[in-house]
């Protein structure tokens, strides 16, 4: 310090008025201060940083997480080469699927542990003083695990009903009244039976996509029992024969002849496939536009006379509503409803009748004695390939988390969720979605007006973390209940209960205004899961999804960021996906895109539709359906992208953390191989067949090769060769 102002104040250039030359050399020596400590302060940090780059932290999170990591990675495999099975190879050979299970993953994983957390809640019998929601998920849970009881009454609980709705005639035979009988009628019995009411036409009440403030009527295809890809492909396919046998099985347990039931479910099976071939495939419902045809009830009965639509669709409405004269009703399909009158007209209603009564009996197996219990675990175990059914109390636990899910999440959510996470989840949401704003600046394809709109919608969406306080507060959760029984000595019949008390609650909101920040929409916390909703234009990460390999708040963020990070950004992706981008700030389908970056945004949509169809899975040698699973494989390659900047942002104020004890990786890789271990995954050939065919999200394998292989900054890091297997020369990029 001495020298420089020594040197400073003896500078012959700074000759002249002792006065001027007293105040120059003041400020000089500030100035030489103030560079001095930036310097310091700039080494220091740099020490820093370059101690914790090379340190490695030895806290018990650390090491617990780093044994995780090292149990899945195979380090003999070059991350250049396949990153995949460099980061889950040991995981994929060493790990064995459980027999009741059709895969194992980080997902599963969690979902395990939350079934026996909830399995602790659902099994203690509360008092009788206790309120009426808190004892409904035990009562159900007794109700599903009276197995004697439930042997005893074998199938009568479902044919007793049955018979009250005309009986099944292949089982009544000639005492079946055909003169009588329409297939309306029989829906409009299943409806106030509780049972499924889609099985010729899908009623329902939805959002009006451009008009989200309130909902209306939609009719739909059919619900098919197999999924249409199959049904199409007739006997020539597998699981339709395997199906066939199952119908037949069925019946015969019922009671059926079985050449009669032979030939009867032939016709009833060709009945649905030809339901199946009316209706359109996947590809074509991803334009939403043809999904919204807005019709009258005039203009239904002028165009499809076979149904009295008014009347059909009044007697599936609750008591006091009814459709009114100048009432909207959007008809999802309308090929499939010209179609749908010559098909009625050729097939007898035996044979639709058949059709009909096979599915709600075919609903009642998991509610009956074990000889039916157990078909249908059988056919299921040829569909997905698990070898023995699960455990009778996982069943359980799972179907009372299921429908009774806000009254569970409630009593799960004080014991198990960690109120830390929701802040620091939230914080991780807002700087993604500020790296996705600085996304939208950079892509020149995109012009200022359309990106004006985008920023508009990213920042008008809401987000839901954990669970919304309404759970905990037990005066809505007995308004929410109080028109819902459950008999613990019936369970067939509560379940019919439930039914009939989820479509009421949905059916009932038919004339309100839609509350889009409804906390009932948002309270299924126990969900291992995360959402995005188009109408709501909000992202949802229930408190089930918020802890183990997803998140831990103990860990290094680059974990953190890999997993929950990279499935934040692919929630916030999805309301700019080729389904998310059609859709407005307010959810209403509305199309803001000027007609130029429409283009753009198609163009690079196609290359990622054309390089994921282009992979072949290798077990089941089924190529991938680019063109179903395009929105989601657009949301994995951005949402990386996000998480992967979000956390060099917050590496920029925080600091470099640590490296894991036992892996020489820089938290930049080890960033990509938390990506990478998100998707370790073991399927069965038969799910991945299932997954293939019906889904819209691509394999694990290839949920980290895509997304990596068009990554810049991942080859970087990893410092692979140009034109190697993950750093190919041509690469797709949306945003």
């Amino acid at each position: 310090m001495t020298s420089l102002k020594f040197d400073i104040d003896n500078d012959e250039s700074n000759a002249g008025p002792p006065r001027h030359r007293s105040k120059l050399s003041k400020t000089l020596f500030i100035g030489a201060i103030i560079v001095f400590v930036f310097i310091a302060v700039g080494l220091g940090f740099w020490a820093f940083n370059t101690h914790n780059e090379h340190s490695v932290c030895n806290t018990k999170e650390c090491r617990d997480t780093a044994s995780v990591v090292l149990s899945k990675i195979n380090p003999q495999i070059n991350p250049c080469d396949n990153f995949y099975e460099f980061t889950c190879g040991t995981y994929i050979d060493k790990m064995i699927i459980p027999e009741d299970k059709t895969n194992i993953n980080t997902f599963t994983d969690i979902v395990d542990k939350v079934q026996e957390q909830l399995k602790n809640i659902i099994t203690a019998e509360p008092p009788e003083s206790t309120p009426k929601h808190f004892r409904q998920p035990n009562m159900l849970y007794r109700a599903c695990m009276n197995t004697t009881r439930i042997e005893s009454l074998g199938s009568i609980p479902i044919t007793i009903i049955a018979n009250t709705m005309g009986g099944w005639p292949l089982i009544v035979g000639d005492k079946w009244d055909e003169d009588n009988w329409t297939w309306q009628d029989q829906i409009k019995k299943f409806h106030t039976g509780g049972f499924n009411m889609d099985y010729i036409i899908e009623f329902s009440i939805d959002v009006d996509l451009q008009n989200t403030t309130k909902l209306m009527m939609t009719l739909d295809v059919s619900d098919l029992f197999l999924s249409r890809e199959y049904l199409v492909k007739g006997f020539n396919e597998t699981l339709v024969s395997a199906y066939y046998d199952y119908m037949v099985d069925i019946a015969v347990l019922f009671g059926a002849k079985k050449d009669e039931a032979k030939k009867q479910l032939l016709q009833s099976l060709e009945f649905e496939i030809a339901l199946a071939n009316i209706s359109w495939p996947i590809e074509k419902r991803h334009n939403l536009t043809e999904l919204y045809n807005l019709r009258t009830p005039q203009q239904l009965q002028a165009a499809y006379p076979y149904v009295d639509w008014v009347n059909y669709m009044n007697a599936l409405l609750p008591e006091g509503l009814s459709v009114q004269d100048d009432e909207i009703i959007n008809l999802i399909e309308p090929p499939f409803f010209d179609q749908l009158c010559k098909l009625l007209a050729k097939t007898p209603n035996r044979v639709i009748a058949n059709y009909l009564m096979w599915r709600i009996h075919e609903f009642s197996l998991s509610y009956l004695s074990e000889e039916f219990h157990t078909r249908k675990d059988k056919y299921y175990m040829t569909v997905d390939g698990h070898q023995e059914p699960k455990a009778r109390w996982k069943e359980c636990v799972d179907v009372v988390s299921e429908s009774l899910g806000i009254s569970v999440a409630s009593m799960y959510v004080p014991k198990h969720f960690d109120e830390n996470s929701k802040s620091s989840v939230l914080e991780m949401v807002t700087n993604i979605r500020n790296v996705f704003n600085e996304i939208l600046d950079e892509v020149n394809w995109m012009d200022d007006k359309t990106r004006l709109e985008a920023k508009n919608k990213l920042h008008k969406m809401a987000t839901y973390i954990g669970y919304p306080d309404e759970l905990l507060d037990n005066e809505k959760l007995t308004k929410y209940y109080e028109k819902l029984e459950i008999d613990p000595d019936n369970y067939l019949k509560s379940n019919l209960a439930l039914n009939i008390f989820n479509t009421n609650y949905i059916f009932n909101k038919l004339r309100l205004p839609v509350n889009k920040t409804d906390w009932v929409d948002h309270a299924q916390s126990t969900d291992v899961n995360a959402f995005y909703s188009l109408e709501g234009n909000n992202i949802q990460f229930p408190a089930g999804i918020l802890q183990g390999d997803f998140y831990n708040s103990n860990r290094p963020n680059y974990m953190n960021f890999g997993a929950i990070g990279y499935f934040i950004g692919h929630e916030v992706s999805h309301g700019f996906d080729v389904e998310g981008r059609q859709f407005d700030e307010e959810g209403n389908m509305r199309d803001w895109w000027q007609s130029a970056a429409k283009k753009a945004y198609l163009q690079k949509a196609q290359c990622i539709t054309e390089q994921y169809g282009n992979y072949t899975e290798p077990e089941t040698g089924l190529k991938l359906n680019g063109f179903n699973t395009q929105s989601e494989n657009i949301a994995d390659n951005v949402g990386i992208k996000m998480a992967y900047r979000a956390y060099q942002r917050w590496v920029e104020k925080h600091g470099t953390e640590q490296r894991l004890p036992g892996l020489d990786y820089t938290p930049q890789q080890m960033f990509w191989i938390s990506v990478g271990q998100t998707w370790c995954n073991k399927d069965r050939k038969e799910d991945l067949d299932l997954l293939i065919t019906t889904d819209g999200h691509s394999p694990s394998e290839f949920r980290v090769l895509g997304p990596l292989s068009n990554s810049n900054e991942f080859s970087k890091d990893f410092q692979c060769p140009e034109d190697s297997s993950m750093n190919p020369v041509h690469k797709c990029e949306v945003w």
